[in-house]
């Protein structure tokens, strides 16, 4: 919301069903209404079947009726039918239904498609299938997906979502299991030239040829810019310059934000390709406050960011970030704009750079073996006058003890293919919601811990270690309404209520506690309770449960693309809670990062790690369409991770389809397959263990580097005689560990 045998051939867990069998016909009955309202029924409001409406401009799209809500009080109110007996668990569904408004002066709104189940326990569910924005103009089909993890007693799927009164209609549903989806295809990057900047005349040897003004501002050719290359790029370019020439783009007469200096790069742009983006920028003034540069493309008619620095003062800044299209472009413009309307832009050494991802990994695998392996000398004594000399040593390291882990929510544990494959890959864990204050409580007074006991009764019983998150969360949008209703006073009571219930609930059961979430992007409770409410929230948590880490998290920190949310800031939000006395002991970076290139996250961790304190990527996840575009991704992100001597665990943010936070960040797919991004994950993991075979010198001894974590080692002599014993390479110490064996009569 990883430790493991180092299967790559997993399969993740038994199968109740044979899938070749597998029924693929609507599951629906009467799904057109030919039958009239057979099997259909209005769930709290009525329903009538038409052919058509509106004086016969409304006439269904497909077949010949539609059916109408009619006295709709609630939201919920709508068209189900009791599909109890026809779905399967552990099977992927895929459901379209054509939906569109009826009545006066509607507006517009989201309907959407919902399964509710109950399990044999009475316990009830409701699976978000789809939504889509809906008119009273046209039809429109929404489309989703859902898999059932446990046994169900019932399941009733239904049509709702519009604002009570709102009338909707409903044409036809169709709900089938989903086919196998087919392998995406590894992209061809034969062709790319790595390395090499794809902008043209990046240096302004020739003046301003290739490049133009966005809008109507002044582009000119100026001296003083930074003469050395910025440092995020050099890492990526094949042949990197020894440095600029010292001239800059001065962009004057900007009349809007988005004015700066441009240049057309279609031609140089790949799909699926990633790009490092990389430049210096400077301001003329910031007499107006701080101000947002950013490198933007305009990729035919969509906009991504290329990366933004938040500039504060006349001085050069860098600016590192990256993106990646995943369908040919027909026009990509490249530009620098952001500061304020009448501020002069400054752009020197602007580069846009295709990344070969892997060209990296050997210098993050030159890292790694510095940070996370330890010097091992087996030493065997002989008390049987055996001779030692030649005999065979066999090492075998039974898990690694880099903490790795997954988010989960309650709701996989009924899944047991999906227990399978969490409790053999991973070591550490977070629940996805059911600690959250929202999740407890989600009406006043009304407690409900019994999804987070159930999740922290698994871990227990598979010796996992567990992240509390979390306590409180600052931005609005995750707050209870209930919450949000109440007078200052109140509020407090119920903060003081939360955290003190939470922490005495849960003393000593979880390693880390998410104390506030996202205070970069999100300030409730310190608007509503002052500025000291969050050092409060932190001194309050080590006073109730001292065991935990207390954590800082956020998002945004790692990948250059969110102004709000940059090291420097997040490093000046520590620094003021600890002045205010409290005991932040972990930095949490997110980690929900598209396109991710080494040296920019890199360069994040550095900064970040001169604060002395522990970094955990607490809820990464990489996104792509293409499964192996997403296995790269990941691949980055965990070594890179992995290679950095600040960082101390590594979260995933879920790892099983339809249970992820983003589209297409999946490594396994929803009825139990490994995907492209799966296979890698397990692949890495798989080579940072490490196995040693060899034979003991004159002096009786066997030498080895390996990663920290469980081994076992077994000695054979010449005359097989045998000695075997379990060990624990650990972290924090550079001198060689001994491991002592004392062969016997």
């Amino acid at each position: 919301m990883a430790h493991n045998d180092f299967q790559i051939n997993i399969a993740c867990g038994s199968q109740e069903h044979v899938k070749d069998d597998i029924d693929t016909s609507n599951i629906i009955q009467n799904p057109d209404f030919n039958n009239g309202l057979d099997d259909w029924s209005g769930r709290g409001c009525n329903i009538a079947i038409h052919d058509s409406l509106g004086d016969g401009k409304i006439l269904p799209q497909n077949g010949k009726y539609f059916v109408a809500t009619t006295n709709r009080t609630q939201v919920w109110n709508g068209i189900q039918q009791d599909v109890t007996g026809r779905v399967q668990r552990k099977l992927l569904y895929e459901a379209s239904a054509l939906v569109r408004l009826y009545g006066t002066n509607v507006s517009p709104t989201d309907v959407r498609a919902t399964l509710y189940i109950q399990g044999p326990n009475g316990k009830e569910q409701y699976l978000a299938i789809g939504s889509m924005p809906t008119s009273d103009k046209d039809w429109v089909q929404i489309q989703g997906k859902f898999l059932i993890n446990g046994t169900v007693s019932k399941a009733v799927i239904f049509i709702e979502g519009p604002p009570p009164s709102t009338d909707f209609l409903l044409n036809t549903l169709v709900v089938k299991h989903a086919p196998k989806p087919e392998p995406t295809p590894a992209p061809d990057f034969s062709k790319v030239q790595f390395g090499v900047n794809v902008l043209q005349n990046s240096d302004l040897s020739d003046g301003l040829n290739n490049w133009f003004p966005m809008g109507n501002c002044t582009l000119s050719v100026a001296p003083g810019s930074p003469r050395a290359v910025p440092p995020m790029a050099k890492q990526t370019l094949f042949d990197p310059p020894e440095k600029l020439n010292g001239k800059c783009i001065l962009a004057t007469n900007r009349t809007q934000t988005w004015m700066g200096p441009g240049q057309t790069i279609t031609d140089n742009i790949d799909s699926y390709v990633t790009y490092q983006v990389s430049c210096w920028v400077r301001v003329g003034s910031v007499k107006t406050g701080p101000q947002t540069i950013s490198v933007a493309l305009g990729v035919d008619n969509q906009w991504l960011n290329g990366g933004q620095v938040l500039v504060s003062d006349e001085r050069w800044y860098e600016i590192g970030g990256s993106f990646r299209v995943e369908q040919q472009p027909s026009k990509v413009i490249a530009y620098v704009q952001g500061p304020h309307s009448g501020v002069d832009l400054m752009v020197a050494g602007l580069q846009i750079i295709p990344v070969n991802r892997k060209a990296r990994f050997k210098h993050l695998h030159n890292l790694t073996n510095k940070i996370r392996k330890r010097d091992v000398i087996v030493k065997l004594s002989n008390s049987s006058g055996d001779s030692l000399s030649g005999a065979s040593v066999r090492v075998r390291q039974t898990q690694n003890s880099f903490p790795i882990g997954s988010c989960i929510m309650r709701t996989n544990m009924d899944n047991e293919d999906f227990v399978s494959f969490f409790t053999k890959n991973f070591n550490w864990t977070v629940f996805g919601n059911e600690l959250k204050w929202y999740w407890t409580e989600a009406q006043q007074g009304v407690l409900n811990y019994t999804d987070a006991d159930e999740l922290l009764d698994l871990c227990e019983k598979n010796n996992m270690q567990v992240r509390g998150h979390c306590i409180f969360w600052e931005v609005i949008g995750a707050v209870q309404s209930w919450v949000q209703s109440l007078s200052t006073t109140d509020l407090k009571t119920a903060v003081q209520g939360r955290i003190n219930g939470l922490l005495t609930r849960y003393k000593g059961k979880f390693q880390h506690y998410d104390v506030d979430n996202e205070m970069l992007h999100g300030s409730f409770y310190q608007d509503k309770l002052g500025k000291d409410i969050r050092a409060s929230f932190f001194k309050t948590a080590k006073q109730l449960d001292p065991s935990p880490t207390l954590f800082v998290n956020d998002y945004g920190i790692e990948d250059g693309s969110d102004p709000r949310a940059t090291p420097e800031m997040y490093m000046q939000q520590i620094l003021g809670l600890q002045e205010q006395g409290a005991q932040v002991g972990g930095i949490g970076i997110q980690g929900h990062i598209s396109n991710p290139v080494g040296p920019v996250v890199s360069a994040a961790l550095d900064k970040l790690s001169v604060m002395g304190l522990p970094i955990w990527f607490t809820e990464l996840d990489v996104s792509s369409t293409n499964e192996h575009i997403r296995a790269d991704d990941l691949e980055v992100m965990l070594r890179e991770a992995f290679a950095h001597p600040a960082v101390e665990g590594i979260m995933l943010w879920g790892f099983w389809e339809l249970f992820m936070s983003r589209d297409n960040s999946h490594l396994v797919n929803a009825e139990g397959d490994l995907n492209e991004a799966g296979k890698r994950f397990l692949e890495v993991k798989k080579d940072w263990i490490t196995h040693a075979r060899g034979l003991l010198d004159g002096q009786g001894e066997f030498k080895f580097r390996g990663y920290h974590g469980s081994y076992t080692v077994e000695v054979t002599t010449a005359t097989q005689k045998k000695v075997m014993q379990s060990f624990t390479v650990e972290s924090g110490d550079s001198s060689p560990l001994v491991v002592n064996l004392t062969l016997g009569n």
